[in-house]
């Protein structure tokens, strides 16, 4: 059934292209006008029926979400404003009770959550948590031969080579109900970008590998969550699309830390420095979108004493897999390294909780914006 979704995705895809191109030449050659209104309208037709199809042929409405943390809490209230159908786990009972007293119903394993859902989605702190949620005693997988859900969707920031070995793991499982001619579960990677407020505000960005047949049917889950998704290729290159991304951001913010740091010690004010790079070659979402100077920008964690946001221990860990997957392939990382050395440092000095762009008043010792 999934795939039947997908392959209508497809067709749509291509008949809006058809319909799009049959518009244009209909205006353009009238001496064929009747040959193509009825092009036109028989196009309309067709992609109704595929639009209806899609519709009737589809339906994973029973979604198990595992991980109830700051990301996955507003994952979950999305999903259930879309109108899925939600079963949660996660090892905080506090968190569990708060969702079954919105009428949310829980579970207390893994393996529990997948006998009541047909896609389940996790958002998890490290690939040790992820690979015990899928492989261990309870874990997703526990049945081994044959499972309920068809879709598994990881959205926890891990190495993609703990992505790939769960992959794999998911692939030689069976359904225990076969859709249509999806005959085995399958597994896509799909971590997020954006950070809490996104996930409260249902505008993240998905980064997703694996097949993309099974890209198409997640699609609208991903989109109950998020504004963007990008496929990126196999099994793993969405942990891989993560890391690169957390890597530039991470240089970034010590970039533009230092710049403001050093602009201060210059006699330039924080705010005056964050315009001329805000217009300039400079500029960056550290400057623009995220500022690290308290008092320069409203609405930041800088903003409220680097409370909240992206904690300098989350980006710690999102450095220690971006190095040992440079390792990994042999590829020289020197910025990695001394990025990986800064935070370790913040963290040890007990700034571990703070946003990562704490390394502006903590490292750089820049000052607040009076």
């Amino acid at each position: 059934m999934a795939i039947r979704r997908a392959q209508t995705l497809r067709c749509l895809s291509k008949l809006k292209t058809s319909f799009v191109l049959g518009s244009y030449s209909r205006s353009h050659r009238f001496s064929s006008s009747s040959q193509h209104s009825n092009q036109f309208q028989f196009q309309s037709i067709v992609l109704c029926f595929c639009f209806i199809s899609f519709l009737y042929f589809f339906s994973l409405q029973n979604v198990g979400f595992i991980g109830l943390g700051n990301m996955g809490s507003r994952m979950v209230n999305n999903l259930i404003k879309a109108g899925y159908r939600v079963t949660v786990h996660d090892i905080n009972r506090d968190v569990m009770k708060m969702f079954t007293e919105m009428g949310v119903s829980a579970r207390g394993t893994p393996y529990e959550v997948a006998q009541d859902s047909e896609v389940v989605i996790t958002m998890l702190p490290s690939s040790s948590h992820a690979m015990d949620v899928y492989t261990g005693t309870n874990g997703l997988l526990r049945e081994g031969n044959a499972i309920r859900p068809a879709l598994l969707i990881d959205s926890s920031t891990i190495d993609p080579q703990t992505t790939r070995k769960i992959s794999l793991a998911v692939s030689n499982c069976n359904l225990k109900e076969k859709r249509e001619n999806w005959e085995k579960p399958v597994m896509l990677d799909a971590p997020v970008s954006g950070g809490v407020l996104a996930a409260e505000a249902g505008t993240l960005t998905f980064m997703v590998g694996g097949p993309e047949e099974a890209y198409l049917a997640a699609r609208p889950i991903l989109q109950s969550m998020g504004t963007t998704s990008i496929y990126c290729g196999g099994s793993g290159n969405g942990s891989a699309a993560k890391i690169c991304n957390n890597l530039a951001m991470a240089v970034s913010m010590l970039g533009t830390s230092e710049a403001l740091a050093l602009g201060q010690s210059l006699g330039i004010s924080a705010s005056t420095l964050t315009q001329v790079l805000n217009t300039s070659s400079g500029r960056c979402w550290s400057s623009d979108k995220y500022n690290p100077v308290p008092g320069v920008m409203k609405g930041v964690p800088s903003s409220r004493d680097y409370n909240g946001g992206f904690a300098s221990k989350l980006m710690a860990k999102d450095l220690n897999l971006a190095a040992a997957s440079a390792e990994e392939v042999g590829h020289k990382s020197t910025l990695i390294s001394k990025a990986q050395e800064i935070y370790k440092n913040m963290c040890e000095d007990g700034h571990e909780t703070e946003d990562f762009s704490c390394v502006f008043r903590h490292f750089y010792n820049g000052k607040d914006e009076v």
